[in-house]
């Protein structure tokens, strides 16, 4: 992708409202791969608190 790609799409993101937003970059990847994930909370996505794999303490 070309860097002004980039640039447009985390503009559009921050525009929308969007208040976070983390940047993974895969050398192994396709170079048209784009994969967007939501979570509604602010745990950080696939943790295991965001995935429901770890309970609350009781």
């Amino acid at each position: 992708m070309e860097i002004d790609e980039i640039i447009r799409m985390l503009d559009e993101k921050t525009t929308a409202g969007v208040s976070r937003i983390k940047v993974l970059v895969d050398e192994e990847q396709s170079s048209e791969a784009v994969k967007e994930a939501y979570h509604h909370g602010r745990c950080d996505l696939g943790s295991p608190w965001a995935d429901a794999k770890v309970g609350n303490c009781d």
